[in-house]
């Protein structure tokens, strides 16, 4: 079972409208977790794939409003195998469902482009999740080979957005 942007829509919404501030949802290989800053912070975390799901509340320090999502391990190991027949190819994935943009604006220059040197930590698009404006920084360096999405389309977590050469 995947979760999808409508079902993140509604958890945010139930979180916004709660004193809940952290929320982290495991269905199957998926993992979400919505944080949020407030004076009565508490965090809930539910297991959907239990045959009974149980919900947990727990006090929590107040945090930034941070939206996250994680990979058990099994499905990261899964992906690190997928990425070998690369040809030494790094690929640079989306950490999130949301609308890939290439530039901070329609009329800006693209953050990278095909043959671009990039360093760790550098910004190579936004991902829009949820009306909020992602920067996608890099964590390889290297020189862009191939940007894999067109801009303004969907990505899917996991989805590869470049492929970097970390010798070039």
């Amino acid at each position: 079972m995947k979760i999808d942007l409508q079902q993140i829509r509604d958890l945010l919404d139930i979180v916004s409208k709660t004193d809940i501030t952290e929320l982290t949802i495991e269905i199957g290989e998926e993992k979400v977790t919505i944080k949020k800053s407030g004076p009565l912070a508490q965090s809930v975390q539910l297991d959907l794939s239990a045959e009974k799901p149980a919900m947990i509340l727990n006090p929590a320090p107040a945090r930034s409003p941070e939206l996250s999502f994680e990979p058990k391990p099994q499905a990261h190991e899964a992906s690190s195998e997928g990425s070998a027949g690369l040809n030494g190819l790094v690929p640079v994935t989306s950490p999130m469902v949301g609308t890939f943009y290439r530039a901070s604006t329609p009329t800006a220059n693209p953050y990278v482009e095909v043959g671009d040197r990039i360093s760790v930590g550098q910004t190579v698009c936004i991902i829009e999740a949820m009306k909020l404006m992602n920067d996608m920084p890099s964590e390889v360096a290297g020189k862009i080979v191939k940007v894999c999405v067109e801009n303004g389309s969907t990505v899917e977590y996991g989805q590869q957005l470049f492929l970097v050469d970390p010798k070039g």
